[in-house]
């Protein structure tokens, strides 16, 4: 998506025009559902999924939602620059969300900042935006430099009640929350309660520095999110591709799209929007996308074998129903120019929605993404990680416990058997 020299010259019109109540009252989101505005300017640097308010794998601040507290976020970039920008998405909101207060800092370790670094975040000039449901705002740009792989810690005050928040449960990274506003604090003493989400920051991008070629995005379900990677380790698959892209000489933005429980064909309201609906805000979206690992369908598999709450909706989705899916994923990527790379699906024997049945569609669903054709490149996952002894089984020494998610030697492997020269 490109946004022409005309629209640009309206949207600076708009906010001259508007400048003078912006200033007054706070600035109003500019509705904007699928995230930043791409320019040739901004590049990503980390983004992630949004999902509905929900009870999660482990408690979470989701559903309660904030009022009168501080909101302390990290993330880690896999690309720099010397002015930053966020995105903050208000998707899944029932009410106006208000941000009274916003900073951008480097990270110093846990909640603390790098006192010189700390920079107030504006929007259309103001210090506070309130986001209407189902809209986004992205901030004017701060200028702090950040290199690639360090931390930025991005702070919210949020004064009123803003109802269920809209989030992406499985972080994986520790989020911080004081009460009152805590925005400026360089220390993180206030900061006394955690949990392992991210609430309504979506995007980070940059600008000025070297610009990397290509921005690679991971897309799928926990496999792709790092489920079993452990908290604050980055040892996600994507972080340790982004990392050895590094080390070969040829950095890459490596974007992490994976939502836990995805679904490619059907929407959760536990595992958020189906990977076809989603696809083009969490992929196409992003600037300067030019391939994307798909690896999705464990989930539509394994979802009909076993009847728990959480797993609903679980029809039984046909291999043709998900070669289907892929194809139409497949498609949108070719649209938009971007190079769709396949990853066979992990083994899972031992696992709760294992049976005969699951077991047969991974079979003939990896044979298809291996000699279809009809991706332009494929990563064999399922024979990098296979237990030699038992290929329907995850090596142990890869397993992370639960049969079906690799563990931090598992994910370093997926990011070993990815041929760089496909990216």
């Amino acid at each position: 998506m490109t946004i022409t020299s005309a629209v640009v010259r309206n949207w600076k019109k708009l906010l001259a025009a508007t400048a003078v109540g912006i200033a007054a009252a706070g600035a109003v989101g500019i509705a904007h559902s699928d995230g930043p505005a791409e320019t040739s300017d901004w590049r990503a640097a980390w983004a992630v999924p949004m999902q509905l308010p929900s009870e999660g794998f482990e408690p979470n601040w989701s559903t309660d939602g904030f009022a009168d507290q501080t909101v302390r976020q990290v993330v880690r970039v896999t690309g720099g620059g010397t002015e930053a920008r966020i995105t903050l998405s208000n998707r899944y909101g029932a009410d106006r969300l208000q941000i009274n207060a916003a900073t951008i800092a480097r990270t110093s370790q846990a909640a603390a900042v790098a006192p010189e670094t700390i920079r107030p975040l504006r929007f259309g000039g103001a210090e506070s935006v309130t986001i209407a449901p189902g809209e986004a705002a992205t901030s004017d740009a701060a200028e702090l430099r950040l290199a690639p792989f360090e931390s930025a810690t991005v702070t919210l005050y949020l004064p009123a009640r803003t109802g269920p928040a809209t989030f992406h449960a499985q972080g994986y990274a520790t989020s911080y929350r004081a009460g009152g506003d805590h925005a400026g604090d360089t220390g993180g003493a206030a900061f006394t309660e955690t949990t392992h989400s991210w609430y309504y920051l979506s995007d980070l991008q940059v600008t000025g520095g070297r610009k990397p070629v290509g921005t690679v995005v991971a897309f799928g379900d926990s496999i792709t999110d790092g489920y079993g990677a452990g908290n604050d380790t980055n040892h996600r698959y994507p972080d340790l591709l982004a990392d050895r892209l590094a080390e070969a000489g040829a950095p890459r933005v490596v974007l992490n799209s994976g939502i836990g429980g995805n679904l490619v064909r059907n929407d959760s309201p536990w595992f958020g929007d189906s990977a076809l609906k989603r696809f083009a805000r969490d992929v196409i979206a992003k600037p300067g996308v030019s391939s994307v690992v798909i690896l999705a369908g464990l989930n539509d598999v394994g979802f009909s074998e076993i009847d728990l709450p959480t797993y609903k909706p679980n029809p039984a989705v046909s291999v043709d129903e998900l070669i289907k899916g892929y194809r139409e994923l497949i498609a949108k990527a070719h649209q938009a120019g971007i190079s769709a790379i396949g990853a066979t699906l992990l083994p899972m024997q031992g696992a709760e929605y294992y049976t005969d049945t699951s077991a047969a569609k991974i079979r003939l669903l990896n044979e298809w993404i291996r000699t279809s054709g009809e991706y332009d490149a494929v990563v064999d996952f399922n024979a990098a990680l296979a237990d030699p002894a038992d290929p329907e089984r995850l090596a142990p020494a890869f397993d992370s416990g639960d049969h079906k998610h690799p563990n931090a030697a598992g994910y370093a492997a997926m990011a070993a058997a990815i041929d760089l020269k496909t990216l």
